[in-house]
């Protein structure tokens, strides 16, 4: 139900607010739209990394198989536009910690590599596409900080003079078989699906709605989704507008 009008817009909140509140299990299940209003660009909006001007399209840069033919090309995209590490959490990444020390958020699934939920305060939290805090060697597994990947000149090196790796879910990747797992089990047991800042397009991402089984269902997201017909409540708003209306 799309809101046209101030009325409109606090009753959905209202009626959010009273799915919360009644729920003990709730998972959330985030999208680029959780981080935007931290200053993190997305994807496919107008204004979205995917619609920028480069010497090749910024979904081959991100594939497997360019930072293997081209790893110099990539890392000077990566190092340049996947440097989040001076960006902070915002209304609804704090919102999610409350809840979860309230013990009422079950988990959060982000399709999010930027580690915010973490820097916000939120334990529980499965990253479908992997975290550009997490960096490994590709020769001997060594483990680096992103400050390491961030802060070096060209292609990182581990001091064995392997490649180092972000571990972030390129495409042509597949996800990582035990956070689908838990990712499964948390929409199971939910009793409250929260799904925000996403247009579920993202394959295989989109199609984890399905195992959700429990009876509310809330949409939050500017635009529509294929989706939004399945929910119990779809707000198209920001994110921050309607989480910093939540108590």
């Amino acid at each position: 139900m799309l809101y046209n009008d101030f009325g409109d817009r606090m009753n959905n909140i209202e009626k959010l607010q009273k799915l919360i509140d009644q729920s003990n299990k709730i998972v959330f299940f985030g999208g680029a739209g959780v981080s935007t209003e931290s200053g993190i660009p997305d994807f496919r909006s107008k204004n979205g990394l995917y619609q920028m001007k480069y010497d090749f399209p910024p979904e081959e840069i991100l594939s497997h198989h360019f930072f293997n033919e081209k790893t110099k090309e990539f890392y000077q995209f990566y190092q340049n536009k996947m440097n989040l590490l001076n960006k902070e959490p915002n209304i609804c990444h704090k919102y999610l910690v409350k809840l979860e020390q309230d013990g009422k958020l079950f988990s959060i699934i982000t399709q999010n590599i930027d580690g915010l939920h973490q820097k916000a305060g939120s334990k529980k939290v499965l990253e479908l596409h992997g975290s550009i805090y997490q960096n490994h060697c590709l020769n001997c597994g060594k483990n680096y900080s992103a400050k390491k990947v961030f802060t070096t000149q060209g292609i990182p090196k581990c001091s064995c003079g392997g490649i180092i790796k972000p571990n972030v879910v390129l495409y042509e990747e597949t996800l990582d078989e035990d956070t689908i797992n838990q990712a499964i089990i948390s929409l199971r047991k939910a009793d409250l699906l929260i799904v925000a800042g996403t247009s579920l397009t993202v394959y295989p991402a989109s199609s984890f709605i399905h195992y959700y089984s429990g009876k509310e269902l809330v949409f939050i997201n500017q635009d529509g989704t294929n989706y939004d017909n399945m929910a119990t409540l779809v707000i198209h708003d920001k994110i921050g507008n309607v989480f910093s209306k939540l108590k």
